[in-house]
């Protein structure tokens, strides 16, 4: 698969209009040049998709959603307004809210257009499972938001904003689609004759394996109904079900198959984790002493992957060389007896102790940025899918395949940053409260989140949604704190971006607090 080759070019693509579900720029309304290509060609429109889906996850959304869940202590700027659970600032999340409808949204709908005129449900397809996510990331982050009216241009200024019940359950005297039905559309056009066909060329994730993009969109379906398996468990049990009557061969099962966009280490191609933290803001955020504490107390192996070490020491292990229960080094681990052990400075939220230099802070590591920058965005993966049937067969009562799934995850998390199998079996032998789950519903349901949670460092975005769902794990509202809304809990929104509530001042809604729970938010 390529990845020096996709640059971030797309982005400047995308950034033709200011507003989001709405599009007022009146220069667009001009005579046609006859030098001016009408339309692009699908795989440079799949291409630039993409790019930018990974780029806008990876960027204000993880940074974000990464500090709401205490995965990163915001210290700087803007970040640290966040930390402090300031998200009202002026401007914040414009730029993700546009770059959802322009880059992704947009784009898709193009793609469809592009896909009839070639004769290529593929394009299609592929485009319509790319749509759901973007509408899914939204919706989740603000509530209602333009759907089925959105993104369509000059045929429509004013998009309405969906309520979210109706995006992810549909509407039809509206008109509204369910996310559900998008993807599954999505899907039958995958299984139709195509005369052009994605490839390596133009499909940065998948390499135009349309297989491949099936198990994507299958796993998409289990995504969507998780988040809505509280709110709506008859609706959500009977998708789960629905994908696994399909058999494993049909969803993703393997972290190969892992729907991710790659990066590369060239200037303007580098994954937007490592662009903040290391070229453009390095000294804005730093590993939250609340992931730290809750990977230490267990000697969690991912964590030196995870994020960089401020200390190294060589300890030495039982005389037979089995004791894998101690971080060792992601690169090069030395022979038994002996192993390096890391020490790694976090910061507790919003904390107003001092600040270690910043030769002394745990940045993002290997796993989240590569070596310099190659590392994938990741959207939707194998350990994501284990964990998410561990807590459907939590609610049907079946604690053995929950145990089976539950396992399954930790294990695809800890192979996917890069422990062996045998690392990972030493693990969970020598935590046995970690490896087995225990107690009752509840208080199993709280060891599959903390675990999910954990294993999403990188986007933050999956255990948002998790938290606002479940309540786990268990976060402490950072004290004190500045929100204009609610100094009392964790924001449960995004505030809606000021340049939509100017461009689209008819439909948007006019205040929303970020104390406001969306719809599918029952705790």
């Amino acid at each position: 698969m390529k990845k020096q080759g996709y640059k971030l070019f797309a982005l400047a693509t995308t950034l033709v209009v200011a507003s989001s579900g709405c599009n007022t720029n009146k220069f667009l309304d001009v005579n046609t040049s006859p030098n001016q290509i009408a339309t692009a060609a699908p795989g440079v429109i799949l291409t630039n998709m993409e790019v930018v889906l990974g780029f806008n996850v990876g960027n204000d959304v993880d940074r974000t959603s990464s500090v709401l869940v205490q995965h990163n202590a915001g210290i700087g700027n803007q970040i640290a307004q966040v930390d402090a659970y300031q998200l009202q600032q002026s401007g914040f999340a414009d730029a993700s809210w546009d770059l959802f409808y322009q880059g992704v949204i947009r784009n898709a709908n193009g793609l469809v257009t592009t896909a009839a005129r070639v004769n290529s449900p593929a394009y299609s397809g592929i485009a319509k499972l790319q749509k759901a996510y973007a509408v899914a990331v939204l919706t989740d982050l603000w509530g209602d938001v333009p759907y089925s009216q959105a993104a369509l241009g000059l045929d429509n200024i004013s998009p309405r904003f969906d309520a979210q019940q109706d995006i992810y359950q549909g509407n039809a005297s509206l008109g509204i689609q369910s996310l559900f039905d998008l993807v599954r559309e999505g899907l039958t056009e995958l299984d139709a004759t195509s005369a052009t066909l994605p490839s390596v060329n133009d499909d940065p994730v998948y390499s135009g394996n349309l297989l491949k993009w099936r198990r994507m969109g299958n796993t998409l379906l289990l995504k969507l109904a998780n988040t809505i398996s509280r709110k709506n468990p008859t609706l959500a049990n009977a998708v789960i079900a629905e994908v696994l009557a399909k058999g494993a061969a049909n969803y993703i099962t393997s972290n190969a198959d892992d729907f991710q966009v790659p990066y590369g280490t060239a200037t303007g191609n580098q994954n937007p984790i490592y662009y903040f933290n290391f070229v453009n803001r390095p000294n804005d955020q730093i590993l939250s002493q609340r992931l730290l504490d809750s990977m230490n107390v267990k000697n969690d192996p991912r964590l030196p992957f995870f994020y960089t070490p401020t200390l190294t020491r060589t300890a030495t292990v039982n005389t037979t060389g089995t004791n894998t229960n101690i971080p060792v080094n992601p690169l090069v681990t030395p022979a038994a007896p002996t192993q390096t052990v890391y020490t790694f400075t976090g910061f507790q939220n919003n904390s107003a102790n001092g600040l270690a230099v910043l030769a002394n802070r745990s940045l993002p590591g290997l796993y989240q940025v590569g070596t310099k920058g190659e590392a994938p965005i990741r959207l939707i993966t194998n350990f994501q899918r284990a964990f998410i049937l561990a807590e459907y067969y939590l609610r049907l009562g079946n604690t053995a395949n929950a145990q089976a799934a539950y396992t399954e995850g930790i294990t695809a998390s800890m192979t996917k940053v890069g422990l062996t199998a045998a690392q990972v079996t030493a693990y969970l032998t020598a935590n046995p409260t970690v490896a087995t789950l225990r107690g009752n519903t509840e208080q199993m349901l709280d060891q599959v989140i903390v675990q999910k949670w954990i294993a999403w460092v990188g986007n933050g975005y999956e255990p948002y949604n998790d938290y606002r769902r479940t309540g786990y794990p268990r976060l402490a509202v950072v004290s004190p704190n500045s929100s204009p809304d609610d100094q009392n809990t964790i924001p449960s929104r995004f505030p809606y971006p000021t340049s939509e509530l100017s461009n689209n001042a008819a439909n948007a809604p006019a205040y929303v607090k970020t104390n406001v729970h969306v719809w599918w938010d029952v705790r």
